[in-house]
């Protein structure tokens, strides 16, 4: 039987506990740097599956490194678990989990046959936005060796290379002074306000930035009551551009909108967050395309969608995967679930990611992950540039 062959058998042994894996994570949803339970889990899967696992590394209790194979060629495979507050699984991260505990059994089969190592690494809250998972794991040396990291993420429609862009997360507190809102106006400082200050600014930016910037954020405390004049506020805020040199510029002219409301008012500002962001997501091409033949090979298909009400394939999320990126050779595709109309972050989309075509995509995610790891490994070229990229 060839490595691949292997790898395929391997991975249907296990296919039953992949899906009953996903579904309990989906059915038990767990926010950024909460999820205890997802994250056991995943150690124990792995762990019974024979490969030696690390609980609680780099200081944080829910990442985990998972290791197989002694092989020179190292390939990581990535696994996100967190969900989105009040809405749950609807960016799929239970099925990111099982496609990356998959593809890692599956590898690790044939890993020192091939000339592999291989490693799972949990990584946690890449929702947060700020000093994400990623981003920490990759300061503390949990990438140190490894020559490419893989992960796939559940869509609408299978996309190979999708645009993933730069973002910085960051929060905005104003302080002012309460008084009555009717009878002692005058005596307060209106934090509010100034909140409503920020927004007009940021909205009449808009029509000077770039066609592909993205500025959004949310009201996280708006005063307390509509008699008292608020002296506490706050708002958190995400602003993305394609190139983080680009985000670098267009953070600042939005923290100016932010620093005009205090001024406008009277009220101290205070933003924090925001300087461990998300870089954009330089793809592999070559592992890319492995990646595309290996799932074409599975039935998977590759195109433009026809329906305008997707948004994954003409506009863009971020990821710290981005950050990975950055340093070292990474992929990040998207495999479809079959969701249209609903798309990411939708509570449809949340309900389409514990579905057969969900178990179909744990599947195919994690055989085209592993086979492209093995094809790394065996392609001389490929494998050669892999083990010359400089860090």
């Amino acid at each position: 039987m060839d490595a691949k062959s292997a790898a395929r058998a391997r991975l249907e042994a296990v296919q039953p506990d992949l899906v009953e894996l996903s579904h309990r994570i989906h059915a038990h949803p767990e926010v950024g740097w909460q999820e205890e339970k997802a994250s056991a889990w995943v150690a124990d899967a792995l762990a019974e599956a024979g490969l030696s696992v690390q609980r609680a590394v780099c200081d944080l209790p829910t990442a985990l490194i998972a290791r197989a194979g002694s092989g020179p060629l190292h390939i990581a495979f990535c696994a996100e678990y967190d969900c989105l507050p009040g809405i749950g699984h609807a960016c799929g991260h239970n099925i990111i989990a099982a496609i990356g505990v998959g593809a890692a059994i599956a590898a690790a089969a044939v890993a020192d046959e091939v000339g592999l190592t291989v490693t799972l690494l949990g990584t946690p809250a890449e929702e947060v936005g700020d000093a994400a998972g990623k981003v920490v794991m990759l300061e503390r040396g949990a990438f140190d060796g490894v020559h490419a990291a893989m992960m796939v993420h559940p869509g609408p429609i299978d996309v190979a290379m999708p645009p993933m862009i730069a973002a910085s997360a960051f929060d905005v507190s104003y302080t002012g002074k309460e008084a009555h809102a009717s009878a002692f106006p005058e005596l307060g400082i209106n934090a509010a306000d100034a909140l409503v200050v920020a927004q007009t600014a940021i909205g009449l930016l808009r029509q000077h930035i770039r066609h592909t910037d993205r500025i959004h954020g949310i009201v996280t405390n708006g005063g307390a009551a509509p008699n008292v004049i608020p002296a506490h506020t706050s708002a958190r805020y995400i602003v993305r551009s394609t190139k983080a040199q680009h985000l670098q510029s267009l953070l600042k002219r939005v923290h100016s909108c932010f620093e005009a409301g205090a001024l406008a008012t009277g009220c101290t500002i205070e933003i924090a967050g925001g300087v461990k962001g998300y870089a954009e997501m330089a793809h592999d091409r070559e592992l890319a395309a492995a990646y595309q033949r290996n799932a074409e090979a599975l039935g998977r298909q590759f195109r433009a969608p026809a329906d305008e009400r997707l948004s994954a394939v003409s506009a863009a999320g971020s990821t710290d995967m981005g950050n990975v990126s950055q340093v070292l050779p990474a992929i990040h595709p998207i495999i479809g679930i079959n969701s249209l109309p609903a798309v990411n972050h939708q509570p449809e989309f949340a309900a389409h990611c514990a579905t057969a075509e969900a178990d179909r995509a744990i599947f195919d995610g994690a055989l085209a992950m592993a086979w492209t790891a093995i094809d790394a490994a065996t392609q001389p070229a490929l494998r050669e540039r892999l083990l010359s990229a400089k860090r």
